[in-house]
């Protein structure tokens, strides 16, 4: 992902309470770990940052949507949550 994304994408089943780590794609010396706070399903989102109601959701340095209601770090970010611009139109 890149610095400043407040969503990285889940390369594996994660569970609630699990620790996880990434790595940013241009710099790989950066990481940044989160807890889970639910179970997040292989390619879904899981907030890195937190992000308040009505707030631009970042991945990969775009603006993807914004949250339908606060989304706390290591929180599953989906339908539920998310707002999004592709079909928001």
């Amino acid at each position: 992902h890149e610095p400043g994304d407040s969503v990285g994408v889940a390369v594996s089943d994660i569970q609630a309470g699990e620790k996880v780590a990434g790595t940013y794609l241009h710099d790989h010396s950066q990481s940044v770990e989160v807890v889970a706070r639910q179970d997040i399903p292989l390619g879904h989102k899981i907030a890195l940052a937190a992000v308040p109601d009505k707030g631009k959701v970042v991945k990969y340095g775009v603006v993807i949507g914004a949250a339908s209601k606060a989304i706390a770090v290591g929180e599953h970010v989906h339908v539920h949550n998310l707002k999004s611009l592709r079909w928001g139109k």
